[in-house]
């Protein structure tokens, strides 16, 4: 008997001693991630310490950062805005509301038309979903427009990634303090040296919200497609016995969104960009994207396919025959919706078309095109969000994929941005490398 007690007393204080080590290896050691898929450490969109704020101080709003207006595509005018907002919040300033272009030239500088920020993506909503991250302010904001300093942006070969952050580490300094604006000069943002993670520009492009009144131009180009969608569909089931034809109609018709990279500037800068890399994936034909787009595993036919292709592609009616059966292909004159896109400048047109494909059950493009490698990004983000740390493999929500490389059965691969990259070098331009 008394044994027994002696042993019950021994086991009670094993186990508590166990109970207390486990307690003590979770507060005090750092947790280890597994391996395979991404890390969930990864996924947390804080900054690194060595760039970061005090989160408990936030963004200064009596300080700002003035930048050079942002320009060329719209892509390319995301990342230039957020790498301009991730400098500001580097040099603990408000950044002052950038001018955006609404046209497209690369050279002509003196051609290109300025849009305000407020005028394609929501102000008020850009600095409530980002606020203590970034933040946005108007030039009605400054006091004393006197107190300028400007800081040249270097370039060069000589000018390198090391000397562009000790020079940003610099003006981050309390010295310059005293200084209401800094204002940067010189080239445009989107060539400014990269000095942060992926995460950090998906919490920047998270909080991009366009303006209600293009917001509502897409989704009736989304409506039109899925209008469409729903007439196949119920001539496909009135051909067929035994089916509820309004339950089924009731439910959302899916649709797929193809950004078809195929222009003659894009097939001439694809061919000389595969030649200096030595690789042979980054150029496709029509044949092979449509190949591909019809071998998708698990992909549900009938299904549209909605084909965002630049504006000289519209008058190639090839573009919309010899796709595989079940695969409807529609582009925005086909659609009759070219109307809508004609009333805006070209910024706009491409953040409908954005919209469009960012939208689309499936999504298929070019991992070679920034364009198609933002929308990857924000769909990872959206897959993130509801707790899938990987696509690959797995029946998933809001499924990418790279027409350009080769997949499963013949098919486009499943694309998943790769959220723990330390720059957004491999979405700014381009890679083969993708995360399935």
């Amino acid at each position: 008997m008394f044994f027994g007690r002696n042993l019950n007393s021994i086991t009670c204080k094993g186990l508590a001693l166990i109970v207390i080590a486990l307690f003590l290896r979770v507060v005090l050691l750092p947790s280890f991630s597994g391996y395979g898929g991404i890390d969930k450490n990864n996924l947390d969109l804080i900054h690194s310490r060595s760039l970061s704020l005090d989160s408990d101080n936030g963004i200064r709003i009596e300080k700002f950062l003035e930048v050079p207006q942002i320009v060329w595509g719209l892509n390319n005018q995301k990342i230039a805005f957020a790498r301009a907002c991730l400098t500001a919040r580097m040099l603990n300033r408000t950044l002052l509301m950038p001018s955006l272009s609404a046209s497209l030239f690369y050279k002509e500088i003196d051609r290109l038309q300025p849009i305000s920020f407020d005028k394609v993506f929501q102000f008020e909503r850009f600095n409530a979903l980002c606020n203590g991250f970034v933040q946005l302010g108007h030039y009605s904001d400054l006091r004393n427009r006197t107190g300028v300093y400007e800081l040249q942006k270097g370039s060069g070969r000589k000018w390198t990634v090391e000397r562009d952050l000790d020079q940003l580490k610099e003006f981050g300094e309390d010295s310059f303090n005293g200084y209401e604006v800094i204002r940067i000069v010189g080239k445009n943002p989107f060539l400014w040296h990269d000095h942060w993670p992926v995460k950090d520009y998906a919490r920047v492009f998270e909080c991009l919200v366009l303006v209600d009144e293009i917001a509502k131009e897409a989704d009736k180009v989304v409506s039109k497609i899925r209008e469409v969608g729903k007439e196949m569909r119920s001539k496909t089931q009135s051909a067929q016995s035994g089916v509820d034809l309004d339950s089924s109609l009731l439910q959302p018709v899916p649709y797929v969104a193809v950004h078809m990279r195929m222009e003659i500037d894009w097939m001439i800068h694809c061919k000389k960009l595969e030649q200096r890399l030595n690789v042979s994936e980054i150029c496709s034909s029509k044949q092979e994207i449509m190949e591909r787009v019809g071998n998708i595993v698990g992909l549900k036919s009938p299904v549209v396919v909605y084909l965002a292709v630049a504006d000289s592609l519209l008058e190639d009616s090839s573009i919309v025959t010899g796709w595989k059966e079940g695969l409807l292909p529609v582009e925005k004159k086909k659609l009759s919706v070219d109307g809508i896109y004609k009333k805006y400048p070209y910024l706009i047109q491409s953040a409908i078309d954005y919209e469009v494909c960012s939208k689309a059950d499936v999504f298929v493009g070019n991992s070679f095109s920034t364009f198609s490698s933002l929308i990857a990004l924000e769909r990872t983000q959206k897959m993130i969000r509801m707790g899938v740390t990987s696509s690959c493999g797995v029946d998933v929500r809001w499924p990418s994929y790279a027409y350009n490389i080769l997949g499963e059965s013949n098919g486009p691969h499943k694309w998943m941005a790769n959220m723990s990259d330390s720059s957004l070098k491999a979405i700014s331009y381009g890679s083969n490398i993708i995360s399935c």
